[in-house]
């Protein structure tokens, strides 16, 4: 099992969210170090003043994910200074939810490189030294969306399909390579933290609190899962789309509980 007692850890896209959420929550569970990334100076500022001010070490960095030399300058510095995450959380993550073809120029590049190379470069940064070590733990957190197709989604469905098999990957390569490192992928439906803001949602399929899904995550993490899937009906989805046809998966998924419909109220944070 994995204990955040006086571990350093690392959440991207820990400024807000659930990002923040879980940054809090391992620091209840005594975490000694919580090192946020996030693109967002003012909530960085701000979240790092008030956590510190409750007596935790927290040190924050501004830096853009999908940024090669922003990532190789934020890491170099915390190895230098010997804050080598013993728990990285790849948080960070957009979304536009549009049709395909109705996205404007920038957003499908940017999409893919705060979903996808955000968390590869990021990563990539310090799993050398980790593997060094000879410990340490990856959480992606990918989404449903990576195991399923959904309208107005193709670029961030995409985006975390790629998320999630490149996840899924390295965990084999680290448990085939001896690395003491522990991977886990994280796959909830739609949060409640304003990112979805305008999705339908339904009791089958509800929207997630925040403070659930980042306590299902902690747990996750503390148990060394190598999925957290949530709500129940996601962990039904590899099983039910192997077994029925294509276009009864559709009409049950589709027609049946809604979800295909589900981003045409979708506004987003404002």
């Amino acid at each position: 099992m994995s204990n955040f007692k006086q571990k350093k850890v690392l959440i991207t896209g820990g400024a807000s969210g659930i990002g923040l959420l879980t940054g809090k929550m391992a620091l209840e569970k005594g975490a000694g170090v919580l090192i946020i990334w996030d693109i967002n100076v003012v909530l960085l500022d701000k979240v790092i003043a008030e956590l510190s001010s409750e007596g935790y070490q927290v040190l924050g960095q501004l830096v853009d994910v999908s940024d090669r030399h922003s990532v190789a300058a934020a890491a170099k510095t915390c190895i230098e200074t010997d804050n080598i995450p013993d728990i990285l959380i790849l948080n960070a993550g957009i979304v536009s939810g549009k049709f395909f073809h109705e996205h404007l120029e920038g957003e499908i590049e940017r999409t893919i490189g705060v979903n996808v190379l955000g968390v590869m470069l990021t990563a990539k940064a310090f799993l050398p030294a980790m593997i060094q070590r000879g410990s340490g733990h990856l959480v992606t957190i990918a989404s449903a969306a990576g195991m399923l197709a959904n309208p107005r989604m193709a670029v961030y469905a995409a985006s975390k399909w790629a998320a999630y098999g490149w996840s899924e990957s390295v965990r084999l390569e680290m448990k085939q390579l001896k690395t003491g490192i522990k991977v886990t992928t994280v796959t909830p439906s739609y949060i409640d933290t304003g990112m979805f803001e305008g999705v339908s949602t339904n009791y089958v399929i509800p929207k997630l609190t925040p403070k659930r899904a980042a306590s299902a995550i902690i747990k996750g993490i503390s148990k060394n899962r190598i999925f957290v899937r949530m709500p129940f009906m996601v962990y039904t989805i590899p099983f039910v789309k192997g077994i029925l046809p294509v276009r009864w998966f559709d009409f049950l998924v589709g027609k049946g509980l809604g979800v295909y419909k589900s981003m045409h109220g979708f506004t987003g944070r404002k």
